[in-house]
């Protein structure tokens, strides 16, 4: 379930989940998100801010992978 807001549980989950992703799935997962967030701008800012979080998530994993 989705809630408005991005909760901890749900950091701590995209967290767990972005761990299992190779590197070509985390840069889907971040587009997709992105996406997402931008096609909900200037009508969902709150939902808008959900997307990014999770873009974020998935992409400070990518960043935690390069040497």
């Amino acid at each position: 379930m989705i809630t408005e807001h991005a909760t901890p549980e749900d950091f701590a989950k995209w967290r767990s989940h972005a761990e299992t992703l190779c590197t070509v799935s985390l840069r889907y997962v971040i587009a997709d998100c992105r996406s997402a967030a931008a096609a909900l701008r200037h009508s969902n800012p709150i939902r808008e801010g959900y997307y990014e979080d999770q873009a974020f998530t998935y992409a400070d994993e990518l960043a935690r992978r390069k040497p």
